[in-house]
């Protein structure tokens, strides 16, 4: 007599069971993009065009790596920005930015490590890096790449998922889970910061003077969203 009350009883605990895990589920899965509530962020007025001792160099600006294929890029990134400026000692530097508003999986950013030798280069070497500035402790990666035996192109790369500078993998994951728990849906960006020339250690030295006088020419609001240093 006790058979069917007490499978009834179960197959109602077993129902209630995935009803509030679907519940759960839902409640604890970001809803809001973080974008509605910090602003839209447009990176052809965010990145400045002239400062310090640089300038836009457009005709330079072609040989600038995209992040992938063209169509690859418009599928997964909300913007990007490729831009080349050249000093009054003829010294170079290219700039590319790649962000989307949503950094959930389909979403996600595609790393330098991953796109360049997808663009035919070789990777020579990686290595965490910091660069101390005025606002704050800059956290990038190195590269060295190279195409054939021609183009040496070292780089300088740094991740912001929202409003926080983060260290890739782990760091990252964390972060989205962070902005996860308050219900936010992340934006994200790759900045990029690369030249050409076989001495790799002169030309990060070129690059963190770049870095240093572009950081320095943005606005608190844009330093923030473009770098993670809030000061």
């Amino acid at each position: 007599m006790t058979g069917p009350p007490r499978l009834m009883r179960n197959a109602w605990l077993a129902l209630a069971l995935m009803a509030l895990t679907a519940w759960t589920s839902h409640a604890i899965t970001p809803q809001v993009s973080l974008v509605s509530q910090i602003g839209k962020l447009r990176l052809e007025d965010s990145v400045p065009k002239t400062f310090a001792d640089w300038r836009l160099e457009p005709a330079l600006s072609a040989r600038v790596v995209n992040p992938q294929q063209q169509a690859f890029v418009e599928q997964i990134y909300s913007q990007t920005l490729s831009r080349a400026y050249v000093n009054s000692s003829g010294q170079r530097i290219m700039v590319s930015v790649a962000y989307s508003e949503d950094q959930r999986r389909q979403s996600a950013l595609h790393y330098p490590e991953i796109c360049y030798p997808a663009q035919g280069f070789s990777l020579q070497s990686q290595k965490k890096a910091a660069l101390d500035l005025p606002q704050g402790r800059l956290r990038m990666r190195r590269l060295e790449t190279v195409m054939g035996t021609q183009r040496y192109e070292p780089l300088s790369y740094w991740v912001v998922l929202g409003e926080q500078g983060v260290d890739g993998g782990i760091d990252k994951k964390l972060a989205l889970v962070r902005y996860g728990v308050r219900g936010l849906i992340a934006d994200g960006l790759i900045f990029r910061v690369s030249s050409i020339g076989r001495e790799s250690e002169r030309e990060f030295a070129l690059q963190d003077g770049f870095i240093r006088d572009m950081v320095a020419a943005m606005t608190p609001a844009q330093r923030l969203r473009l770098t993670g240093l809030a000061s």
